[in-house]
């Protein structure tokens, strides 16, 4: 993938090494910035892994001014249905039944750890990542994609707001809604619609959440609490075929950068 910024290099991981320095990232934003731990973490050599990245193609971004072994800037992993299938299952079912979305008969792409050096964002790195994340989903003939997405922290009432707000006004279509599991199960709605400050819910709801919400994004039902990587997660759908045009174009805007 050609970029307009010269020094930047949007690819999938080919080697070991590559998801490594992949894993490196997630290290750095997962578990060093926001306190997430994990089986599969190893705090010595600083990677934040777990059992199905063999099984995920991963997107990088990669900035070549910077020194070698710092060059991956941004990174984006998604796992289509035959990754799944060697895998066991998705990622997300170990938190949401999934069975609405398996039982469509439509193409299917998980997504997850999603996340950009704190250096780049706020510029276009992530832009860069879902311009790449368009060609896949073109290239595939993708049409639906999910994913677990985390606001920070597992205090509910802290997170009571923007979790009612997707609640009353993002619930996906009942044909398409994945429920959460009860081992971790929170009921997201907390605050009456007619009580709720929706737009200080909107603000308290993470970037990527709102951006896919802006794309026709929805939401299963219910939040699922993870302790172990401190966070409160929501189960994300968007229908490619329910994007309007606007939508369209906003998402896949440069493709091929």
């Amino acid at each position: 993938m050609v970029s307009r910024e010269p020094h930047f290099e949007l690819r999938l991981a080919s080697s070991p090494e590559d998801i490594r320095a992949a894993q490196r990232l997630r290290y750095e934003v997962f578990v060093a910035e926001l306190g997430a731990d994990g089986a599969l973490v190893d705090h010595e050599a600083r990677l934040e892994a777990d059992r199905f990245d063999p099984f995920f193609d991963h997107l990088m971004l990669l900035d070549h001014r910077r020194a070698v072994g710092e060059q991956v800037v941004g990174v984006y992993r998604v796992m289509q249905e035959q990754g799944a299938k060697a895998a066991g299952q998705f990622y997300s079912e170990d938190e949401y039944d999934l069975a609405p979305l398996k039982s469509s008969g439509r193409r299917l792409l998980e997504l997850g750890r999603s996340c950009v050096h704190a250096d780049y964002r706020g510029g276009t790195a992530l832009m860069h990542l879902w311009n790449g994340l368009a060609d896949y989903i073109v290239t595939h003939e993708i049409e639906i994609l999910f994913g677990v997405a985390s606001l920070h922290g597992t205090d509910v009432a802290e997170l009571a707001a923007p979790l009612s707000l997707l609640h009353h006004r993002h619930l996906a279509p009942e044909g398409l809604r994945p429920k959460a599991r009860a081992a971790g199960y929170q009921d997201m709605n907390l605050i009456a619609e007619d009580a709720l400050e929706r737009m200080a819910a909107t603000r308290a709801l993470p970037a990527l959440i709102k951006a896919y919400l802006r794309l026709g994004g929805a939401v299963g039902q219910g939040a699922f609490v993870d302790h172990a990587f401190n966070c409160t997660d929501i189960c994300l759908i968007l229908d490619t075929a329910l994007m309007s045009e606007k939508h369209r174009a906003l998402y896949a805007r440069g493709r091929g950068i």
